[in-house]
């Protein structure tokens, strides 16, 4: 139950993309600074955090960059074109993820998640082509999935030997100083004069970071205490449908989408859901040499 609170949450991100008015770049950098402040308040309190070297430091700062830059041009996916288009290109993030994996950290190939990888660009791309109007958020949604991909690669090397609250904090640190770093120059290429949220949008922003980063996140490491992390990587492919049934529940997007979006999605089902059986026929492999 924890563990499908904690994907549930995470299916809101895109809902809350749109109640928010803030442009994609004021949106992400809002959203970081309550996240990265609500997790400094309460890891310490919690006595959860430790001391990491400055190198490590540095390389979160960057991979929290790149979880920055994914929040930027998700967030612009959705205000180009909508949140289901955005949540179908997320899910062309474990394509990314096999075919990066091998260049940065020489590892093997794995040709089937590669070739499911490759059924959703083609889905995607079958969407592009008959529905030219989502051009922009399509280019947008393909970036965000190649930004978190080489984040989650680059995190994996991290994982093993700082704990998951002082790493989420420092990377949440850090894409909060990187993106603040450049919203200058950002503001300049993308003007706006809505810089300042309303009232509605503080409500929707809280949200957003205390449900769908703070909780979720707390909700993923106590399930992880029961579970498996098969089961947990299991799970979250459920994440984009998650994020798209409530798009199509609270917007009603199905209504705005052609008949391609719903064929490319199918594939994109189809692709999932043999990708769970890859998952568990591998498990079941391992099995034995786990209990050796």
């Amino acid at each position: 139950m924890q563990l499908h609170m904690a994907v549930f949450l995470a299916g809101f991100t895109g809902i809350f993309g749109r109640l928010i008015d803030l442009n994609e770049g004021w949106l992400t950098w809002y959203r970081l600074l309550i996240t990265a402040s609500t997790m400094w308040v309460f890891f310490f309190f919690a006595k959860k955090l430790r001391r990491i070297p400055s190198a490590d430091i540095l390389k979160l700062t960057g991979i929290g960059f790149l979880a920055a830059m994914h929040w930027v041009t998700f967030y612009g996916s959705i205000k180009y074109a909508n949140v289901s288009v955005a949540l179908v290109c997320f899910s062309a993030v474990g394509f990314f993820t096999a075919l990066l994996e091998p260049l940065f950290l020489r590892t093997r190939v794995k040709w089937i998640e590669l070739f499911l990888g490759l059924l959703v660009i083609v889905a995607i791309s079958l969407i592009f082509h008959f529905d030219p109007q989502y051009k922009t958020g399509i280019i947008l949604g393909i970036t965000s999935a190649v930004l978190i991909a080489s984040a989650i690669i680059f995190l994996k090397q991290l994982v093993a030997r700082i704990n998951p609250e002082t790493l989420l904090t420092w990377q949440m640190t850090g894409a909060f100083a990187s993106l603040s770093a450049i919203m200058p120059l950002y503001h300049y290429l993308f003007p706006t004069d809505y810089i300042f949220p309303n009232s509605n949008d503080w409500l929707w922003l809280l949200l957003l970071s205390w449900f769908c980063s703070v909780i979720a996140f707390q909700f993923s490491i106590y399930s992880l205490k029961k579970l498996s992390a098969f089961t947990v990587n299991l799970t979250f492919n459920l994440e984009p449908v998650y994020g798209i049934i409530l798009a199509f529940v609270i917007f009603k997007e199905n209504e705005l989408l052609s008949k391609w979006f719903f064929i490319g999605f199918g594939i994109i089902a189809l692709a999932l859901v043999a990708h769970v059986f890859i998952l568990i026929w591998e498990h079941k492999k391992n099995l034995p040499h786990a209990a050796e």
